[in-house]
């Protein structure tokens, strides 16, 4: 969300919420070609060793676009906010920033979550049935999905919960009807992770996984994180529930995705293959993380104490549980700096 994680040391750019502050969509659209530039690097350097890593691939899940409006929901750091046209505006510059500008490969596949309103009560986002008119769901919870869509996102991720009653991972509504036929979205189909289970388990939608697997594949679902698909697709055939074409076609669009990546072709047709170690946190990245932190802070109200005057305050107490806190400089799901300065540290 604010730059590679999870794949050791790279340059960790303020929150979502704080880059969405910024206000600047060029300064945005830079940290996501950044990020890119630095998961195309640590994904040549592991591909030479043949160590195919789990964090060390080339989709991403990014950007968080839901609207935060419910401070009960835990995710709102990882969003542009509560408004849909910053929200789009901001979203659509990361995702260009991700997967570059060369007309035959992507950088890397960034993927939109989670479709959709999904920002409501973190502790019932397994089993919650969210109620919202057409005219709610389209101007605030859909517009943003439509700007990233039009943008060429190459993914988006359906969401744990429900919609009207309907399963986002196998609503016929939002996937077919508007994602698919409606917005002609022809990319690829993720689900949260656990979310099909999710529709037995929580939603108590369908009675076993064989049917599961069939509703999810018809819906075209192309990739699951998790083990439905895996271990019940070929069930749901044997049982007459799919046949080989329902397959095939959900496949299409994963693999159209591996395509755009160069998974198939030589490496000397692709201009991402040459970066490397010295792609991955350099001084430009490190001097665009604190331009990016000076342009997010805030000043809502000044009441003439600010700036400090040192020679009026020789000292000053820095306290408090995030005074000397690592993770309040790194955020959630974070990489790893060489030089984490804490906020007592900097004072």
């Amino acid at each position: 969300m604010h730059g590679v994680a999870r794949a050791g040391e790279a340059t960790i750019f303020p929150q979502a919420i704080g880059m969405a502050a910024t206000f600047n969509n060029e300064l945005l659209k830079e940290a996501g070609a950044t990020a890119s530039t630095v998961a195309r690097a640590k994904y040549n350097l592991a591909a030479k060793m043949n160590r195919h890593l789990w964090y060390m691939r080339l989709s991403f899940w990014s950007p968080n676009i839901n609207i935060f409006r419910d401070p009960r929901w835990g995710r709102g750091q990882e969003t542009y906010g509560e408004d849909p046209f910053l929200t789009s505006t901001m979203g659509t510059a990361y995702v260009t920033g991700l997967q570059g500008n060369n007309k035959k490969y992507l950088k890397t596949a960034a993927c939109t979550k989670h479709f959709a309103v999904h920002s409501g009560p973190e502790a019932g986002r397994h089993s919650f049935n969210a109620i919202v008119s057409e005219k709610d769901l389209r101007e605030t919870y859909l517009y943003s999905f439509k700007k990233l869509v039009d943008a060429g996102v190459e993914s988006v991720m359906c969401a744990y919960d429900r919609i009207n009653n309907e399963p986002c991972c196998t609503g016929p509504n939002l996937l077919q009807n508007i994602l698919r036929t409606e917005w002609g979205f022809k990319g690829q189909i993720v689900t949260d992770c656990g979310a099909l289970d999710d529709i037995i388990t929580g939603h108590k939608m369908v009675n076993s996984r064989e049917e599961l697997a069939a509703a999810a594949i018809k819906a075209v679902i192309n990739l699951e994180c998790g083990s439905v698909l895996q271990t019940e697709v070929l069930n749901a055939i044997n049982k007459e529930l799919l046949n080989e074409a329902d397959v095939n076609k959900a496949l299409r669009a994963t693999l159209s995705t591996q395509v755009k990546l160069g998974f198939f072709d030589d490496n000397k047709l692709n201009p991402y293959s040459r970066f490397g170690a010295d792609s991955v946190r350099n001084d430009f990245h490190i001097l665009l993380a604190r331009k990016m932190a000076q342009q997010s802070m805030v000043l809502l109200k000044n009441n003439g104490v600010l700036p400090l005057n040192k020679d009026l305050y020789p000292s000053i107490m820095v306290t408090g549980a995030n005074a000397a806190s690592i993770e309040a400089m790194l955020g959630n799901y974070h990489a790893f700096s060489g030089n984490i300065v804490t906020i007592a540290e900097g004072i």
